[in-house]
């Protein structure tokens, strides 16, 4: 007879299936689906950083940024904006944006493009100096330039690659045309199986919200959404606990008895392990939240809270900087104190450690 699976299998299969022994940073980005989700906060390190670092074997701090232009993935916009796989990418493209350019808009997208395809390489900087856009007002009411804009517009829709990154700013070349997709159903379904492979197991709620979210980056086919989730319901495995609905692969068993290391982690805010906060509060029992943009005198836990996971548990979070080249840690906990576990206090140093290493701060 199988065994039942309960919370505690659960949060076991969550954190052994994700937390994979470490590999190469490709075959490690292959893992978890073929999508890294980036940000471009530093705290102590970027959240792509700090999502590889467990993942692949001896792993520094921009080692992604640095490897970048040798490496077989590319920047772009999947649920989220970050890292992805030909494969991945090749899957939404080509792809329509939520806002249709008018004529107008796409003869100033034509001449950058034409610009783009002059330069070979072009740095936003250079493409403004050569046709003079001048400034426009963005989303969210501050400035930028216009050629910056069209040029993560034309990004956005297949139009370019990223290169490389110079000090930050992305640098950009002509893509090539893409093939559109023959069998949009079956296109859906494979993005699908990439977040379920990335963020199982999944409560029904977080399911369905995943599969609605595949529309941000394969809009042009935003009305499968309903098909692809009824599909990928009758596709995965699944167990109903303590009145919820939860999906995985099939042929996974989340009560096999996946084995999870006495080992403290400092995860990123947007690990795959914690990125959903449905999953979070349901596993865990307690709300974590992403403070960074919350004014100061309301947030709980600090400005970028790492949560922190010590075997199956997170039991709280950690706050890291690093000032005049030392690294400082402070920690919070769930219970108000540590675990009272003798192995979680050398746990901890250890992992402190292995953060120095990862930021170059030495050992």
């Amino acid at each position: 007879m199988p065994t039942p699976v309960d919370l505690a299998a659960l949060r076991r299969h969550a954190v052994a299936r994700s937390l994979f022994a470490p590999t190469t940073l490709v075959k490690a980005v292959e893992r978890l689906g073929g999508f890294v989700q980036a940000d471009p906060l530093r705290a102590p390190a970027r959240a792509q950083d700090l999502t590889l670092r467990h993942r692949v074997k001896g792993y520094r701090a921009g080692d992604l940024e640095r490897r970048y232009p040798r490496l077989d993935l590319q920047e772009d916009f999947f649920i989220n904006y970050g890292f992805v796989t030909p494969t991945l990418r090749a899957l939404m493209h080509p792809r329509t944006a939520r806002l249709a350019w008018d004529a107008p808009r796409w003869k100033l997208a034509d001449a950058v493009l034409a610009e783009v395809q002059r330069l070979g390489e072009a740095h936003p900087a250079d493409v403004d100096a050569a046709l003079g856009h001048g400034p426009v007002k963005n989303w969210f009411g501050g400035n930028s330039r216009l050629s910056t804009e069209l040029l993560d517009g034309l990004h956005f829709r297949g139009h370019l690659d990223v290169v490389r990154r110079d000090s930050g700013t992305r640098v950009y070349r002509l893509a090539q045309p893409w093939q559109p997709h023959p069998d949009p159903q079956a296109a859906m379904d494979a993005l699908a199986d990439v977040v379920i492979q990335k963020y199982a197991p999944l409560p029904a709620g977080s399911l369905s919200t995943l599969i609605s979210m595949l529309a941000s980056g394969a809009r042009q086919w935003q009305e499968l959404r309903k098909p692809t989730l009824a599909r990928a319901r009758e596709r995965l495995a699944g167990a109903r606990v303590d009145g919820v609905d939860w999906y995985w692969p099939a042929g996974e068993d989340p009560a096999r008895g996946w084995r999870v290391p006495a080992q403290v982690r400092l995860l990123a805010p947007f690990d795959p392990v914690v990125w959903d906060r449905r999953r979070f509060e349901l596993l865990w029992g307690w709300a974590y939240r992403f403070e960074a943009y919350t004014p100061a005198a309301k947030r709980v836990r600090g400005h970028y809270a790492l949560p922190l996971l010590w075997r199956d548990q997170v039991v709280g979070w950690a706050n890291a900087g690093v000032k005049g080249g030392e690294l400082k840690v402070e920690c919070g906990y769930v219970a108000g104190r540590a675990p009272r576990d003798a192995a979680f206090k050398d746990a901890l140093a250890e992992e402190i450690d292995r953060l120095h290493v990862f930021l170059g701060l030495g050992g």
